[in-house]
């Protein structure tokens, strides 16, 4: 291995002093205190209550949220509710803080990595076990990389970590607690890949699961990890419940939290409907909720429950535009797309202070942000009407343009599982149709989406989704036509040199150099949004939670997913 950099102890140590997360009580005073990964908005704040005595050990969280676990396998999970139960129940080999994104100890005491990024060495504690009282060591990590990268055809696992790891070879252990995980070629965002809380995540599952088929593993007390909860049961589109683990003594460093989690229980609670979430938090029903309606923040927080949130940190929504398919395959209608819907009206109109309007494909939590709000994602409908003009798009039938006898019609499939989703999109259909712009959407639930998105390639000009990420490679992983492909990019693609898409979003893994990176992102976020306009990037999402002043110490992480171990009740209920 050549020249070592090595990642210390003694460094989360010093980190430690910096974001002291120890208690519910700090948790929102330092938000509030201006780092803005939460808000405490009025009423009721239940840390002035935590302020005044110490964590309260027991109890049941009552959890609402709009989605419901499809599996209890973390690694498979691609909504919100499967990854963040997923969270309390698995462990990282890293932690990842939310404000610096700086990547800091947890199974993993310290680390290193050679000079070409390949070859990453895990130096692992020794203490940790899983549920079943299995250890948790260099082999466990070997056999959960394996099968997380390339899946199991006989067992029906898929290879969930395909494309977050991509060019994974091996992990070797040369003894018990060390592993080195090495790759084909560079790929600097593993070391956040490893700490990485969204969708198919690489949370930690023991040997025992690993043996188990996709069918067998929707038994939750199959699914044993080394995290703070264990499954008690699963109900599909109902509730999930998890139980306290006992025993646990390995919560990140950074956030301060020793022991066991307080809580006894957390029930996580399917409920799609708003009003009934929140009716159900008014009537003391559940706890606290996630998924609060931008249009419920306000009524909560008059009625004293606590309003925190964090945006997630990733690409903002999107809507990535199909180069490949008419009209979108034309340069001139994605940037009238880009151009042709005022910014600040769904600003006013549909986002609280809990969000953002996006000014970048990138969140502006991520390294290497770069604002575009005054040039391509300016509002300008008479610089969009013009392009469109001289692409030969004609007024027609009802003010939509037509082109060679053909409408300027274009069809988005979006998610409707972000309550600010879909009256965004419809603020930006109303603009697009003064321009000549037809946007037609279908906005459905996440498992209609994901049948509708297999077949986006021809029948979608615009998906809309996002990105959870918090690393610039986050581009690389959506865009690249070796990976995500999100514009479906070919060699045929009209006016879109591939290679050099390919070659500009793939230089973010080539290095850990945060100006050689900045660089490299602001060149990554030129290609797509200016020079070749694949994105139209619409508001920065966010996660909200509302909650009764008696819940304290919800953590968000730095993909705004939430972990329970250091949440406690002051009622003890």
């Amino acid at each position: 291995m050549s020249e070592l950099r090595e990642t210390v102890e003694s460094a989360a140590r010093a980190h430690r002093r910096r974001w002291p997360w120890a208690a519910g009580a700090a948790v929102l005073l330092l938000l509030i205190a201006g780092i803005g990964l939460a808000v405490d908005r009025g009423g009721v704040s239940g840390d002035a209550s935590a302020a005044a005595g110490e964590p309260v050990r027991g109890g049941t969280l009552e959890f609402a949220l709009i989605d419901f676990q499809r599996s209890p396998d973390p690694q498979w999970g691609t909504n919100y509710a499967e990854s963040l139960i997923g969270n309390n129940i698995t462990d990282k080999l890293t932690w990842q803080d939310p404000e610096t994104g700086e990547i800091t100890p947890w199974l993993a005491k310290s680390w290193e990595y050679n000079d070409d990024l390949t070859e990453f060495t895990f130096h692992l504690r020794d203490d940790v076990t899983f549920s079943d009282g299995t250890p948790f060591d260099a082999a466990v990590v070997k056999a959960n990389l394996d099968q997380y990268v390339r899946g199991d055809k006989a067992l029906d696992i898929n290879p969930n970590g395909a494309v977050l790891l991509p060019g994974y070879i091996e992990t070797r252990t040369p003894d018990e607690y060390t592993a080195v995980v090495r790759f084909e070629k560079p790929l600097a965002s593993f070391l956040q890949a490893s700490s990485f809380t969204a969708n198919a995540q690489p949370g930690f599952l023991s040997l025992s699961t690993l043996k188990l088929s996709a069918a067998e593993r929707t038994d939750p007390t199959k699914v044993i990890g080394t995290g703070p909860f264990v499954y008690e049961s699963w109900e599909e589109q109902v509730k999930t419940v998890l139980v306290k683990r006992k025993g646990y003594n390995w919560a990140p460093p950074a956030i301060g939290h020793t022991g066991e989690a307080y809580l006894d229980r957390i029930v996580f609670n399917t409920i799609p409907e708003a009003s009934v979430r929140t009716g159900s938090l008014a009537s003391g029903t559940i706890d606290a909720t996630l998924d609060v309606g931008t249009t419920d923040e306000k009524p909560l927080t008059a009625q004293g429950f606590t309003i925190i949130h964090r945006g997630v940190s990733g690409t903002a929504i999107f809507f990535n535009l199909n180069s490949q398919l008419f009209p979108t395959n034309d340069i001139a209608v994605r940037k009238a797309i880009q151009l042709g819907w005022d910014r600040a009206a769904i600003e006013k109109t549909v986002l609280t202070d809990s969000y953002s309007v996006a000014r970048s494909v990138l969140a502006d939590s991520v390294r290497g942000y770069v604002d575009y709000s005054g040039s391509v994602l300016r509002y300008d409908p008479e610089a969009a009407g013009k392009l469109l003009d001289e692409a030969g798009w004609r007024p027609g039938p009802g003010g939509i343009r037509v082109k060679d006898g053909r409408s300027l019609v274009v069809k988005l499939i979006g998610i409707n599982n972000l309550v600010v989703n879909k009256p965004a999109y419809e603020s930006i259909q109303q603009d697009l149709k003064k321009i000549g712009i037809d946007l037609q959407l279908t906005v459905v639930p996440i498992p209609d989406y994901a049948a509708l998105q297999a077949k986006a390639k021809t029948d979608a000009n615009i998906t809309a989704a996002n990105r959870s990420r918090n690393d610039p490679a986050v581009l690389n992983l959506q865009y690249s036509p070796l990976l995500g492909n999100g514009a479906y990019l070919t060699k045929d693609s009209t006016g879109v040199d591939v290679e050099e898409v390919t070659r500009v979003l793939g230089q973010l893994e080539l290095t850990l150099d945060p100006a050689e990176r900045d660089a490299y992102a602001k060149a990554a976020q030129d290609i797509l949004l200016d020079k070749y306009a694949l994105v139209n990037p619409v508001y920065n999402p966010s996660q909200v939670i509302a909650h009764a002043g008696y819940v304290h110490g919800i953590i968000f992480d730095a993909q705004s997913r939430n972990h329970f171990v250091d949440t406690w009740k002051s009622n003890g209920k």
